[in-house]
């Protein structure tokens, strides 16, 4: 006789959110015009100390895109005392590693360290931002490796997709045209001589905010940063806004052709709004219902419902200036003039009507969850306040960010849609076999269709 199971125990019930409290800061500011911000997170063994310089891609002049970038990458490359390896082997004494780069708004320098080794660590971040050494020989090597990056890049769909995307949806005299890295011809330009420049004029103490996270007081943070950095002078000039207009006011479709590709990589969309606009959580809870989750529209519709594809989404890329909005995917050749007309019909839906409040609700419930765990280390803390202050976002941003995601309403997230979607404007960008795609997408009717040629990202 076979032995009768126990009934399982019933489900635990969820509770109620717990309460949540972003690390406390506080913002100072040196005699020769530093920022400082100081987050003590005591019972970490680690401090994390993030330089956040007021200088990104859309610094670049015309011409030299990629400057910024390049910039960024070659201020780990040595300074006025250490070679590249001699740097390394500093850093491997003090029990850390240095990260630098840039993206569009700004360039970051960051490392960490136990409290012990802080004082060591902070002297080689000083003499970083101060004095970077921009050897000739290892800039011409990281020139090469960039072109050899945009070189490869050409030969990817994804990449390519990306690419171009941005070109055809920015207005041509919009930094944005170009990637951050820069383009073929661009890179070819830079030199050490031009990353003196740039550095002379952009990396001041007025442009740059030194975050501290970690195992530290704020007052012994201040001391640490007016030590090594007190003494640093030089005003940077004011950021200016670029042109973030639209290159097409109503829809096109353009084939980047990619001769006999199996696949066909999708982009549709626009240039948005600034990560600062007051819609930023509606638009937010909007985009995660129609592409932002794998349960979104778009996905369940091309993945779950047509089989056509591995996963769709949508996002923001959201920047200081007008982000780019757009919608990707992978398809085979075949359906994709399909999966273009379902993701504009899934546009259309959203504007059309409420979405329904479960829909709303399992956005809310993730994004609501899911964002204390993003910060469970200094690194983590130290980005978002790096975040926070270069999107000027308000104080209280992360202590409000919960309630606030809670607080949009199935009405809100209509209203944003049709304010910040524009379907009679969505560029249309497929990079594929151009052959095969251009009379399923011209018979589409959703706009003229021509051919993007891949030399035109190339074009200064």
């Amino acid at each position: 006789m076979t032995p009768t199971m126990p009934a399982a125990p019933p489900r635990p019930i969820a509770g109620p959110p717990r309460e949540y409290r972003f690390p406390r800061s506080t913002r100072h500011r040196l005699a020769n015009g530093l920022g400082v911000i100081v987050a003590p997170m005591r019972s970490y063994p680690i401090t994390t100390v993030l330089a956040m310089i007021d200088v990104g891609a859309t610094s670049d002049a015309r011409g030299v895109e990629g400057l910024t970038s390049l910039m960024a990458t070659a201020l780990a490359e040595g300074t006025a005392t250490m070679d590249a390896l001699a740097l390394a082997e500093r850093l491997e004494r003090v029990g850390s590693t240095l990260d630098a780069g840039a993206d569009w708004d700004s360039t970051v320098v960051q490392l960490s360290a136990l409290p012990s080794r802080l004082d060591d660590a902070m002297a080689v971040l000083a003499e970083v931002l101060q004095a970077p050494a921009f050897p000739a020989t290892d800039v011409e090597r990281l020139v090469a490796e960039r072109q050899a990056q945009i070189a490869q890049a050409r030969t990817e769909p994804r990449a390519l997709a990306d690419r171009s995307f941005e070109y055809i949806a920015y207005a041509p005299s919009s930094r944005f045209v170009h990637s951050a890295g820069g383009n073929r011809l661009s890179v070819a330009r830079l030199d050490r001589d031009a990353l003196v420049r740039h550095h002379a004029t952009h990396v001041r103490p007025t442009s740059t905010t030194v975050i501290v996270v970690g195992d530290i007081g704020t007052d012994e943070a201040l001391a640490l940063v007016e030590r090594h950095l007190g003494g640093w002078t030089g005003v940077a000039p004011t950021v200016t806004a670029i042109d973030t207009s639209r290159r097409h006011a109503s829809r096109s479709v353009r084939i980047v052709p990619m001769p006999e590709a199996a696949q066909a990589e999708l982009r549709l969309g626009h240039v948005a709004v600034p990560r600062a606009h007051p819609d930023y959580f509606a638009l937010t809870l909007m985009n995660a219902v129609l592409g932002g989750l794998f349960s979104s529209r778009i996905n369940m519709n091309l993945r779950e419902a047509h089989g056509w594809t591995y996963g769709a989404h949508s996002s923001f890329d959201w920047r200081r200036q007008a982000s780019p909005f757009h919608v990707s995917t992978a398809v085979a050749t075949e359906v994709t003039a399909d999966a273009v007309r379902e993701t504009l019909g899934e546009i259309d839906r959203i504007r059309e009507a409420p979405v329904s409040a479960e829909e709303l609700s399992l956005a809310t419930s993730y994004l609501d969850g899911v964002f204390p765990i993003r910060y469970e280390t200094t690194s983590a803390v130290a980005s978002a306040l790096a975040n926070q202050h270069v999107f000027g976002l308000p104080e209280d941003y992360h202590d409000t960010y919960r309630s606030r995601v809670r607080a949009v309403t199935t009405d809100d997230v209509l209203r944003v849609a049709r304010t910040h979607l524009a379907p009679d404007a969505m560029q249309v960008v497929v990079a594929g076999d151009a052959d095969a795609l251009t009379a399923p997408l011209a018979a589409l009717g959703v706009g003229p269709v021509e051919i993007l040629p891949i030399a035109a990202l190339d074009t200064d």
